[in-house]
């Protein structure tokens, strides 16, 4: 028996006050364990589609399931994990009490809270920052702690939007090592980027969008064949502009 996705958008359309049309009856459905990979220029409704998905927006119509429960329910919202694009750490709080604060949210008891935040700021690399304040953080820093918070809570579908963005390289290979590790743990991940390598480094299927509609969705192999390509970045290219 074929597992409950860990998401289906079906229909998914969001037209913003003032008649800009984001996306339009837009269809998705994400497999339980795939590590998926969203591809699209700025104002491709990327961003829509994750705040859609994560219940920060209301959609005009269509309906949205997270492992079969509606995005808008409590067991949908603990399932998923963000780490959003921007840096939007509150900038009173410290590494360890971000961690904190996020585990309460998500009905953590504090005890295991405590557990969980030591064990995220030792996977990344954040224990002698545990009492530092946001704005006192390097960059790179502040990431790690951005995809800590996504996954203090232990969710099983985790958004990356844009998660290496600005980070040096040294950073963006270890962050990848890890992400990798969290795929292999059984965890979805839905990475958006605008790293070409990233997305054929790392995910097994990849979609591409453009004006609130997919255009094509394979793995990389694939997609090279379809579009007589020999690099995923002249894919990118021949999708965006036969679009």
């Amino acid at each position: 028996m074929a597992s409950v996705p860990a998401l289906q958008l079906t229909g998914l359309t969001k037209r913003y006050d003032g008649g800009f049309l984001a996306l339009d009856g837009f269809d998705l459905t994400v497999p339980d364990g795939e590590f998926f990979g969203l591809l699209g220029p700025n104002g491709a409704g990327k961003t829509t589609l994750i705040s859609a998905v994560c219940n920060l927006i209301r959609v005009t119509a269509g309906e949205i399931r997270v492992f079969g429960h509606p995005h808008t329910s409590r067991e949908a919202r603990r399932l998923i994990g963000l780490a959003e694009q921007d840096v939007n750490l509150d900038r009173f709080l410290d590494v360890e009490e971000t961690l904190l604060f996020h585990g309460g949210y998500y009905g953590m008891s504090r005890a295991h809270a405590r557990r969980r935040a030591r064990e995220m700021m030792d996977v990344f690399d954040l224990r002698a920052k545990a009492g530092v304040r946001a704005p006192a953080l390097s960059g790179g820093m502040r990431r790690r702690l951005l995809l800590a918070r996504a996954l203090m809570h232990e969710p099983r579908l985790v958004i990356l939007d844009e998660p290496t963005a600005g980070v040096d390289f040294e950073l963006r290979i270890e962050l990848w090592r890890y992400i990798r590790r969290l795929h292999g743990q059984g965890t979805t991940i839905l990475l958006t980027t605008h790293y070409l390598e990233e997305a054929e480094e790392l995910c097994r299927d990849i979609a591409l969008i453009r004006d609130g509609r997919l255009l094509a969705r394979d793995t990389a192999d694939a997609l090279r064949r379809r579009f007589d390509a020999a690099t995923l970045t002249e894919v990118y290219m021949k999708a965006m502009n036969a679009a």
